[in-house]
């Protein structure tokens, strides 16, 4: 499948509840420009979004599922092997004055290797923190894209993605490069340590993609007692110049592999370094 299929593929979803809250009504179908599903139901209980990708005849389609409640939803089959890891992201927000700061987050990345083939299934919880619907389709595009540039084939991947803060939502795409990046190494069997991050998107071509308040988010960084700080190779035009913090390494990549090897310390391509995960 090409990125210029994805591009074009009209975009669909369902939304899947228990049989006393489905509504048939909620069923329609998106252009490419269209947003993805609320995960809100009316129906009550904590609830999450669930995202197949399934490639057939070179088209990808997105069915998104509500499940409630969230807990159900990432039940995990005790026979499928799996993996997970808590990792940092960069963002900005506003302080009290309203004035834009950096700001450090958690989240959840959970990777399970199922059986079959049905294509990669990606799920947001939406407790006790949520994504925004633009974090959400730009996570889904790194991890793709990821995957691709690391030869890999997705079809039997599960994914969790959570935010482990409750009241806390994830706007904007420049977490999206490290979400990608951190469920191919938990794929791979690779592992990022906490004091590393990357802010950025991946394009369609494997480029890490300019994002903005890149300043910001490496102060927030260095406040974070945090060491490595990954920041894409072209700068947005309204960041300016900057001083990296003292006793900081601020590294400017421009590939996902350039990412991947400083992140993890492995090669994006080749055999997995850690335990694997069977068929």
């Amino acid at each position: 499948m090409t990125e210029a299929s994805f591009q074009q593929v009209m975009v669909v979803y369902t939304i899947f509840m228990k049989s006393d809250c489905y509504n048939p009504q909620r069923s329609r179908t998106l252009g490419p420009a269209g947003k993805l599903p609320s995960g809100g139901s009316g129906c009550g209980g904590s609830q999450s979004l669930a995202i197949r990708v399934l490639k057939s005849a070179g088209w990808m389609v997105l069915a998104a599922a509500i499940a409630a409640p969230a807990a159900e939803a990432k039940h995990i089959r005790p026979d499928l092997p799996w993996r997970e890891q808590l990792v940092r992201i960069l963002g900005t927000t506003l302080n009290q004055d309203q004035n834009p700061v950096g700001v450090v987050a958690e989240i959840v990345v959970t990777f399970v290797k199922r059986n079959d083939r049905r294509g990669i299934e990606i799920t947001f919880d939406t407790e006790p923190g949520r994504f925004s619907y633009t974090s959400q389709a730009a996570v889904l595009l790194a991890i793709d894209r990821t995957a691709r540039a690391a030869h890999l084939e997705s079809d039997s991947w599960s994914v969790f993605v959570a935010v482990p803060s409750p009241g806390v939502t994830v706007y904007g795409e420049s977490l999206s490069a490290m979400v990608g990046i951190t469920v191919v190494a938990l794929a791979k069997g690779d592992f990022i340590p906490s004091d590393r991050v990357i802010t950025g998107t991946v394009t369609r071509d494997g480029r890490i993609g300019t994002v903005g308040g890149v300043p910001l988010k490496v102060e927030a960084a260095h406040e974070a007692h945090m060491h490595r700080v990954l920041v894409p190779e072209e700068q947005h035009i309204a960041d300016g110049d900057w001083q990296t913090p003292f006793l900081m390494q601020v590294s400017a990549v421009g590939t996902v592999s350039e990412a991947y090897k400083a992140l993890t310390g492995q090669p994006l391509q080749g055999d997995d370094h850690g335990d694997s995960l069977g068929q």
